[in-house]
């Protein structure tokens, strides 16, 4: 009797203790992505900043979240953790909608810059523009640039980051004529005279970049300050880094040991950097520093360039720019001898491929290594935007994930049909529901700068197919749209998976980090056309408020 007794007060000790925590948020519509508990009626949250159950706990504080919705903290598949930041210092032209809204914008910041000031910016694209200036090979041409700017130069980047706009006076600073040649698989774009047009497509801009003035210190780590509020601002706990330099992860490094790391970052190495790959290879991967908030353990290929600058590699040529197939911009042998060195070495590999042909490329180096089967490496494919029929099985059977931006394809769907046609445009553009018809993975986000950093947006696109002003009616190409749920999943839980978190994060499941987010509206019942309006009421990363919309306190009960 006294030793059922005593089992008796264990066994009650336990349960208190697991299910003690410091905080219950109650009240909300909750959306947790676990299995056992899809919808929970609070989360419950201890003082390690871990959920430890769902539904009823004791807690020393109660959170009222009444009329407000909470789902996972969004992961940014794939971004440019530091090129956002940049962006958010540099020109933004991502909302100039012709050449010379883009050339008012320019000479506007001359206004604003001293004489021989570098004027850079980013976000440009001349197929969205609703005027078509001259163009040459698809690209708008530096008349109207230099006129705005004869001494100050001046150099944009194209939306994709594979093309650059410069005027006359950057181009001869950088010493470029007609006579320059490309090492490497790029373009100067030159006019009937052989005189440049200030387009310099895919590595032709190295040819710029370089004498370029570099950021200071002090303006990295404004870049880097701005870019995590953003993010913290929209709801995104986690950050797939696409392409990270050694200075970018000491800058993280640093942001890390002052707690200023508001949000998770996953990086993926820049592979292009020879000193920097071998480096990381002797070091091995960095993983889950500082409470999970940097791990190093990926590295960036890139295959081909963009449909936007006709740089994808395509197995047949460009609808629009005859006898053009694209550019591949890593030789093959050089990906194969990479993925196989980051094999040995413990580190993911994830590799650009936009094109048909660059997919299937990368596929073909992926099915080799691994010997036609999937050996859990969780190798990636960043973009996977066209592919071939034959090859989307492949995905699957591989292991390999397609590590898609749903915003892509709202923003480029109504002039991707010019590069590539109707057929390949029906049979293998933005196949979603056909990748997780066949098993692969799916992972969302926003290839942020190249698109706002926004997830609704991007949630949007993958369940309406649809532009953001809601064109066209049924969305494009219908039945390659994905549930809410799947839209959700690809966003959170997917995510992690792709990252090798799934057991820390991605859903709101005991044990894991609690890094979640309050909305205003519930995503996954209202009407597509009200998910652009979605406002992030809060933001937490373990448990803690990482960003509050100003008007929040007023909503939210706290009891202690």
């Amino acid at each position: 009797m006294r030793l059922k007794t005593a089992l008796l007060f264990l066994f009650s000790a336990f349960v208190a203790f697991a299910t003690a925590a410091d905080v219950r948020y109650d009240g909300a519509r909750f959306y947790s992505l676990d299995p056992d508990n899809p919808n929970p009626s609070a989360v419950c949250v201890n003082d390690q900043g871990r959920f430890v159950r769902l539904s009823e706990c004791q807690a020393e504080e109660i959170v009222d979240l009444t009329g407000s919705v909470v789902i996972p903290g969004f992961i940014e598949g794939h971004g440019h953790l530091m090129g956002f930041g940049q962006s958010l210092t540099n020109l933004d032209l991502s909302g100039a909608e012709s050449l010379q809204a883009l050339v008012d914008d320019v000479a506007q910041a001359i206004d604003e810059a001293e004489p021989g000031d570098w004027i850079l910016g980013r976000g440009w694209h001349q197929s969205k523009w609703s005027k078509t200036p001259k163009l040459i090979k698809g690209f708008q041409t530096n008349e109207t640039l230099n006129q705005v700017s004869p001494e100050n130069p001046v150099y944009l980047v194209h939306a994709s980051g594979h093309a650059a706009f410069a005027n006359d006076k950057a181009l001869e600073l950088a010493g470029v004529t007609g006579r320059t040649q490309v090492t490497g698989d790029g373009e100067i774009i030159l006019d009937a005279s052989g005189k440049p047009t200030g387009i310099l497509n895919e590595v032709a801009q190295a040819l710029v970049e370089p004498i370029i003035p570099r950021d200071s210190a002090e303006q990295r780590e404004r870049q880097l300050q701005l870019a995590l509020q953003a993010l913290a601002a929209n709801g995104i706990t986690s950050f797939h880094d696409a392409g990270a330099t050694d200075a970018d992860i000491a800058l993280y490094q640093a942001f890390l040991a002052a707690g200023a790391m508001t949000t998770r970052v996953y990086v993926m190495i820049t592979g292009s950097d020879p000193e920097m790959l071998a480096g990381w290879m002797r070091r091995g991967p960095l993983i889950g520093a500082g409470d999970q908030r940097l791990t190093v353990r990926s590295l960036k290929l890139v295959a081909d360039g963009a449909l936007g600058s006709r740089g994808a590699w395509l197995i047949e040529p460009y609808t629009d720019r005859p006898g053009h197939i694209g550019l591949p911009t890593l030789p093959i042998a050089d990906i194969i001898d990479i993925s196989h060195l980051a094999y040995r070495n413990g580190f993911q590999v994830a590799v650009h491929a936009i094109g048909d042909r660059a997919n299937r490329e990368v596929l073909d180096v992926f099915d080799a290594l691994f010997d036609g089967r999937d050996r859990g490496v969780r190798y990636r494919v960043e973009h996977a935007q066209h592919i071939d029929p034959v090859d989307i099985p492949r995905f699957a059977q591989l292991g390999i994930i397609p590590s898609v931006q749903g915003i892509h394809m709202s923003s480029d769907r109504p002039w991707a049909i010019d590069r590539l046609g109707q057929k390949r445009i029906e049979q293998g553009a933005y196949m979603w529901r056909d990748l997780i018809d066949t098993g692969a993975i799916l992972v969302n986000g926003t290839d942020v700068p190249v698109e706002p950093v926004n997830p609704f947006a991007s949630f949007y696109a993958l369940v309406t197919r649809q532009t953001l002003a809601g064109d066209p009616e049924g969305g494009f190409e219908p039945g390659q749209k994905i549930s809410r749920a799947e839209a959700l999943r690809a966003y959170t839980l997917n995510a992690a998976y792709a990252a090798f978190e799934e057991q820390e994060k991605g859903s709101l499941s005991p044990g894991k980090l609690a890094d979640f987010v309050v909305l205003d509206r519930d995503i996954m019942t209202i009407p597509a056309d009200e998910i652009l309006a979605t406002r992030v009421l809060t933001t937490y990363v373990s448990g803690e408020v990482v960003y509050q919309y100003p008007q929040t306190e007023a909503l939210v009960k706290v009891e202690r």
